[in-house]
């Protein structure tokens, strides 16, 4: 049972639905033992971990946006997180991902990110960022293959930032992109 009233989102190989209590295992794993941390800020503990899988399930219910868990559809597991954030301190809506160790670089969060965008302009949001610190360069590749462009360098949360401006949901490419990830 989701924990949100987020909808459900379908692609080719994804169901992409609200937090349920069965992923904050997964979520923990990442936040406290994932390497690609170290891209975000760095390891958290076990309470930081689940203080902010809450705070995404309260995002949800302040904004009507958040994450969305990224379930492999064929195995039903829980295999990362995009969404929308927008936080009291962010300077426009942000399209984040996050993929959990295993999945990363077999173009499912590409899926996910196109189908979320698509969303997103479905529900009135603007052209989205994406904050990317520069040693981030999967998550560069990934913006750059959605179509975003550096649209400014900035300090944010006390890290370099890039952020990289998306194309909006309704241009020729991000249509074509959504055409090539849904059923």
């Amino acid at each position: 049972m989701s924990l949100t009233n987020a909808p459900v989102l379908v692609t080719k190989n994804l169901t992409l639905r609200g937090p349920q209590k069965s992923d904050l295992a997964a979520f923990t794993e990442m936040v406290t033992n994932s390497e690609r941390m170290n891209l975000i800020g760095g390891n958290g503990t076990e309470n930081e971990a689940w203080r902010g899988f809450i705070a995404g399930i309260g995002h949800w219910h302040w904004h009507g946006y958040g994450f969305f868990t990224i379930e492999d559809t064929a195995s039903g597991l829980p295999i990362g997180r995009v969404g929308i954030l927008n936080h009291i301190d962010w300077p426009q809506p942000e399209l984040a991902w996050h993929m959990f160790d295993g999945y990363e670089g077999k173009s499912l969060c590409y899926e996910a990110a196109v189908a979320v965008r698509a969303w997103a302009g479905s529900i009135g949001l603007p052209v989205l960022i994406s904050l990317i610190a520069p040693a981030n360069t999967r998550s560069l590749a990934l913006a750059k293959r959605l179509g975003a462009i550096e649209k400014s360098r900035m300090t944010h949360c006390d890290e370099e930032t890039i952020s990289m401006l998306h194309l909006a949901y309704d241009h020729p490419t991000a249509r074509a992109q959504l055409a090539e990830v849904t059923p």
